[in-house]
């Protein structure tokens, strides 16, 4: 937002510096980008009025024209402008005047003829980047005024850089209200009175069912008989060109000074030109139009347009038609002033490259009660300059759609809390009703409705984020939090998130952050759970929740090995989801994938590529922090390889899997490395079994070998499971030690080679003893399993 100084002052004009205004402004959160003088040094130069032009004797192109600067005597001004003529008033360089550049005016001779001084055009002040002939002055310029004071250029232009939600501060009104605010002073306000209507000229304006909640409120108003010839008053087009736009026509100019004013972003129609009456619309997919600028646009069907029976007018709240555009010949005009929500006409604008004053107010959102208040404003300064007949404003208004006002109830006590300062009761009152909230006083606070220009004000924070905005955050006191230091004392038989991430990075694993969205394709592979389908995906590749860690994962690693990175071990915690839409249930698990080597490449040891026994390694070191117990029962998986999978049980359920990736995926997935991957229920990993001490036997420890024949169809879990079942005490642990299938065992049978220890604690055990523990072990076995003890 560019704006004058001097023009803010116009509405509030506090005893402060240009520095400590733009210092007020920035530490209120209107920042100040950038500050630059109006116009460029320069001295000497006077208002003069052309009283002679006559022909210059030795040169075609040049005119010797006498001046009138309030001196005794008119001067001699030598002058080669196009526009020179008797009885206008130009900026006059007198001799030692010093221009832009530190141009020197000096007494000389061109061509003979001697001139005192220089007639300037609005470039050679610094006034514009080029011009073509003088500048030429209202007739009611005081002739021998300092020109620097007359066109009041002792003047700055504040360029702010305002955050999108503060869309109320794009206008010098609304500037103004925050600097009031600032300075507990009040602001002053344009006259926006309704003006006599003076025609009976008519128009009916329709809001298209389909485009009324993006167009709640249109204005509409006739004026008749203008005159186009008419200059725009220097004072508005010195204001426009502060902020940023340049002149076009008295009528143009004039919208834009409304909207730079109030903030109101209005169009003019040339009346002429519009066939029958106005519809507010949705345009069609082969509609097309030019725009003021020339382009050629074809319109989308999610675009807002104002048309008459015949043709598109104008793309609404972005740019008018060249079609129906004002100009010089222009008698009659349309001015439309309307509300269009910023969801209508957000990103519109890019669509076509277009970026305008208009699209960038209304897309980011123009107070709704302001279009009839601008309408009035805009009808003023018009008749003032180009006259005419003013007809009624007629208007079309959906109220179900216009944005309801919002109450917010402010606690005193909040303000405190959330501030940490005191602020009296009438400065909460003061300061609220400055910012143009209506504020009623109740017992434990204040009855807030907010005005329908601030949209980012929607909770009580809001409103103590102004307080203290307006109070200075410069100026809030360093307060230590005073609060009562709770101490929790750690469950032991806990165990916490971090130590199940310790786990894995020192095994060598990565933390992995995934999207909770995946793919629903690839997640089909992963599992066979139903998904849960999002509304509003990002996109197509992340329209449903993940049922499985390991798509996220796998996709991970595949985007580490198209970067050349061949050994990879991945682990995430994050939740999953599924049920359906009325029952979501979540749940945390830890994955994990691995992929490559056994070991980081080095010369002392040879490759060897990782098995399903490094990753089951892995998952047995997490259940080593929890001291669990778990069984690895070799189970099928859609994911997995149908010989290297594993099911993850404890206390009788499944609690995870672990495994190879499944081939077909593999090659479906083009991963041409064996990946192996595990997923864990949190929950299982989190509960702690302590230790117990035991005292260590003073007597030896015996061990017993047994070389056993059992089925192929009996697992070591099995055979294991049948022993520990009323097991002797002196029997202390059982653990294989060698597999073996083939000559001289008998066919359909395994042979399973298992250590026994045993000890006793209280004294040396007797062969006996140990006879009949074994001879207990072999006929259990026997019986049970149908496992025999090799010969």
């Amino acid at each position: 937002m560019k704006l004058s100084e001097n023009w803010l002052r116009e509405w509030v004009n506090p005893e402060l510096s240009t520095e400590a205004l733009i210092e007020k402004l920035t530490l209120a959160g209107l920042e100040v980008d950038g500050v630059s003088a109006v116009a460029d040094k320069f001295s000497g130069v006077v208002i003069g009025e052309v009283k002679q032009v006559s022909p210059h004797p030795n040169a075609d192109k040049l005119r010797l024209c006498m001046v009138d600067v309030a001196a005794k005597e008119d001067i001699a001004i030598v002058c080669g402008a196009a526009n020179v003529r008797v009885g206008i008033k130009v900026p006059v360089a007198m001799v030692g005047a010093v221009l832009a550049n530190n141009f020197k005016i000096k007494k000389a001779k061109l061509r003979g003829i001697p001139s005192h001084g220089m007639l300037c055009a609005a470039s050679e002040l610094g006034l514009a980047q080029q011009s073509e002939g003088l500048m030429v002055l209202p007739a009611s310029a005081p002739i021998g005024e300092d020109i620097r004071t007359y066109l009041q250029l002792e003047d700055h232009c504040i360029d702010i850089d305002l955050t999108p939600n503060r869309s109320d501060c794009l206008s010098i009104a609304g500037i103004a209200r925050e600097l009031g605010a600032l300075v507990n002073q009040d602001v002053n306000i344009v006259d926006t009175a309704p003006i006599a209507v003076t025609s009976n000229k008519k128009t009916s304006i329709t809001l298209a069912p389909t485009a009324q909640k993006a167009c709640p409120l249109y204005f509409g108003r006739h004026i008749e008989n203008i005159d186009m010839t008419a200059e725009t008053p220097i004072a508005i087009k010195e204001k426009l060109r502060r902020s940023g736009i340049r002149s076009v026509n008295p009528v143009v100019d004039i919208t834009n000074y409304v909207m730079i004013e109030l903030g109101q972003p209005m169009h003019a129609f040339d009346a002429d030109k519009i066939d029958g009456d106005i519809t507010v619309r949705y345009a069609t997919p082969t509609e097309k139009m030019v725009s003021l600028d020339g382009k050629n646009i074809e319109l989308n069907d999610d675009t807002v347009v104002i048309s008459d029976q015949q043709s598109v007018l104008a793309m609404a709240g972005i740019m008018g038609g060249a079609n129906s555009a004002v100009s010089e010949k222009t008698r009659h005009i349309f001015l439309e002033s309307a509300f269009f929500t910023p969801l209508a006409i957000a990103g519109k604008a890019r669509q076509y490259g277009l970026h305008t004053e208009s699209s960038h107010r209304f897309e980011r959102g123009v107070d709704p009660e302001l279009a009839s208040q601008a309408m009035a404003r805009l009808t003023s300064l018009l008749l003032s300059v180009v006259g005419g007949q003013v007809a009624q404003v007629h208007s079309a208004t959906v109220a179900a759609y216009l944005p309801e006002k919002r109450l917010i109830f402010l606690r005193k006590n909040r303000i405190k809390a959330v501030l940490g300062i005191t602020i009296s009761e009438r400065t909460v009152e003061t300061q609220l009703r400055r910012l143009g909230l209506e504020v009623e006083v109740e017992q434990d606070g204040w009855q807030v409705t907010v005005p329908s220009f601030r949209f980012d004000i929607n909770l009580e924070v809001d409103l103590i984020e102004e307080l203290g905005r307006l109070y200075g955050y410069d100026k809030l006191p360093e307060t230590r939090p005073i609060t009562r230091l709770l101490t929790t004392d750690l469950a032991e038989k806990k165990v916490s998130r971090s130590d199940i991430y310790a786990a894995l990075v020192n095994r060598g694993y990565q933390e992995a952050i995934t999207y909770s969205f995946t793919d629903p394709k690839l997640q089909s592979y992963f599992s066979t759970l139903d998904s849960l389908t999002l509304n509003n995906p990002i996109s197509s590749g992340l329209s449903v929740m993940r049922t499985s860690l390991w798509p996220g994962l796998v996709q991970a690693l595949m985007r580490n090995l198209n970067r050349q990175h061949n050994r990879v071990r991945l682990f995430e915690v994050g939740r999953v989801f599924f049920g359906d839409v009325d029952n979501i249930k979540q749940q945390q698990y830890v994955g994990g994938v691995i992929t490559g080597t056994r070991r980081p490449e080095q010369w002392t040891v040879e490759k060897q590529p990782l098995d399903f026994f490094d990753l089951k390694g892995d998952v047995s070191a997490l259940f080593e922090v929890s001291q669990s117990t778990v069984k690895y029962i070799a189970d099928s998986h859609c994911a997995l390889h149908p010989g290297q999978s594993a099911r993850i049980e404890q206390a009788g359920k499944t609690i995870g899997w672990l495994g190879a990736l499944h081939p077909q995926l593999q090659t479906e997935l083009g991963i041409e490395q064996t990946v192996y991957l595990f997923e864990i229920k949190l929950d299982a990993l989190l509960s702690k079994v302590l230790p117990h001490f035991s005292s260590v036997s003073k007597f030896p420890l015996l061990r017993r070998d047994l070389a056993l024949s059992v089925p192929k169809s009996v697992s070591f879990d099995e055979v294991n499971d049948c022993l520990q079942t009323g097991k002797s005490d002196i029997l202390k642990s059982i653990e294989l030690f060698d597999v073996y299938e083939g000559e001289g065992v008998e066919e359909g049978y395994k042979s399973l080679a298992v250590a026994f220890y045993l000890q006793d604690s209280t004294q040396t055990l007797t062969d006996n003893q140990v006879s009949d523990v074994m001879q207990d072990i072999t006929t259990r076995l026997e019986q049970q399993l149908a496992v025999r003890v090799r010969e």
